[in-house]
């Protein structure tokens, strides 16, 4: 099955729903009956965004989010005020060391979970079938989103938990037989899952899932598909995965995600993608640009390599352009997608410096 190109009808359709929803967003965040105090304070030091705000290319009079409000201030400033006096879940950021991002959110999670349910397949996730998830809970959104996940498919879910500040730490302190230790004793954990309870479905990350392949067949032990989330895979590491740990048989299915975006799902690889995976970001709730890093201003050219600048858009959560800490390559719509998608997603500078990921 071939690539073929999204015609410009469907791709104009998604941006007019795409303007159509913003605008809704933007009514709800800056109306006092509805916004919350951050957006509503902002708006009278700045201009008032329900009337210069009417389509995605005006998003551009805002300036960039910045990371420092949501380590800085106190969640209650982002409560929308139909959502006051409703208890908030509080999810942070995964790998960071110091002050965490911190997003508060009521129902996106299950939003985005329930859209991403219908991109996997029943073959590879059967319906009913247990999950294992051997990555980041405590804190994260994570692991609800998953957990959620599987009840959408009348599955129950087995945690194995895993600290990523601790193994970045580790690392930058160069304590590399502790971060093996510490990743062995994680890995230790989910064999055992998989050896005494019959699992399906496993989310995990590219290096837990390559040292957990090296201790259990995967599909002898029962799994079907591999749900992985971690935003640096090269093509070589994507085909080793699908040929090597998941024996060509196990579905394979990579995600680009976060706590402020939710979930980026990838295209089905195809001969003509060599390896290299492309995601889509869940517009309208979400939307990827790929910047010129020196002019945020401008989008690069399909196929060239520029900085993600994500925007989130739902009643719980308004973000505009906020600047990832990822590069990627900007990719052409591609069925079912109708918008951008990006390609190769690793750091931010990964070609110029080491970037320490720690396990993912």
């Amino acid at each position: 099955m071939s690539i073929t190109a999204v015609p410009p009808e469907k791709i104009k359709a998604a941006k007019d729903q795409l303007n159509a929803h913003l605008r809704e967003i933007v009514q709800w965040h800056f109306t006092p009956e509805t916004g919350c105090p951050f957006w509503l304070d902002w708006s009278k030091q700045n201009f008032d965004p329900r009337q210069e705000i009417q389509t995605i290319d005006d998003l551009l009079k805002f300036p960039h989010f910045h990371d420092e409000w949501l380590r800085e201030l106190q969640p209650e400033v982002w409560v929308p005020a139909q959502f006051k006096g409703k208890p908030y879940n509080i999810f942070e950021t995964g790998g960071t060391t110091g002050m965490p991002k911190q997003r508060i959110g009521w129902n996106d999670f299950r939003v985005d979970y329930s859209e991403f349910s219908e991109k996997i397949s029943d073959e590879h996730f059967p319906r009913g079938g247990a999950w294992l998830m051997m990555g980041p809970t405590g804190p994260r959104r994570l692991r609800l989103a998953i957990e959620h996940l599987a009840n959408v498919r009348g599955s129950s879910c087995y945690f194995i938990d895993l600290d990523p500040r601790f193994v970045k730490k580790l690392i930058t302190n160069k304590q590399f037989d502790v971060a093996k230790q510490y990743m062995a004793h994680v890995v230790d954990q989910a064999a055992i899952i998989l050896k005494h309870r019959k699992v399906t479905g496993l989310f995990t990350t590219p290096k837990l899932l390559e040292a957990l392949a090296e201790q259990v067949n995967l599909w002898e032990a029962g799994i079907r598909g591999v749900f992985c989330g971690g935003t640096s895979m090269k093509p070589q590491e994507v085909r080793f995965i699908v040929e090597e740990l998941l024996e060509g048989r196990i579905g394979f299915y990579p995600t680009y995600g976060n706590t402020l975006m939710g979930l980026a799902a990838s295209v089905p690889l195809q001969p003509e993608d060599n390896f290299s995976v492309t995601y889509f970001a869940p517009q309208p709730r979400a939307v990827l640009r790929v910047v010129n890093p020196n002019q945020t201003e401008e989008t690069v050219a399909y196929g060239a390599w520029g900085r993600v600048e994500l925007s989130t858009f739902t009643k719980e959560f308004f973000m505009p352009r906020f600047l990832e800490r990822d590069e990627t390559m900007r990719r052409e719509p591609r069925a079912p997608y109708a918008w951008d998608g990006v390609g190769d997603v690793r750091p931010f500078g990964a070609m110029e410096k080491n970037i320490v990921e720690g396990v993912y």
